[in-house]
């Protein structure tokens, strides 16, 4: 199940990281469903709306998941400070 191995590589990466808490793993989720859904591969363009709705967060908690899941080398994150243009995000190889 190739579809699941993103997955499955997250879960093992962040098991014994105690700086990720229930927040980023959602917007995780989040930004792993629009990968697969949208462009099958690690790095693709998205809307901080669309992640705040499918994560169910409010806007200050996207910013600072998205800031952390950087820092701790989840993601890679170019922000757009242009709300009408999508900013891009690369999820990184984890295994």
């Amino acid at each position: 199940m190739e579809c699941c191995k993103p997955l499955a590589d997250f879960y093992e990466a962040i098991e014994d990281d105690a700086r990720i808490g229930s927040n980023h793993i959602s917007v995780y989720m989040a930004l792993l469903h629009k990968s697969v859904t949208d462009s099958e591969s690690n790095s693709f363009l998205t809307y901080r709306s669309e992640i705040i709705g499918r994560a169910r967060i409010s806007r200050r908690t996207y910013n600072k998941c998205m800031r952390e899941l950087q820092e701790f080398g989840y993601i890679r994150y170019e922000p757009s400070s242009d709300p009408a243009r999508a900013s891009k995000v690369y999820l990184n190889k984890l295994v």
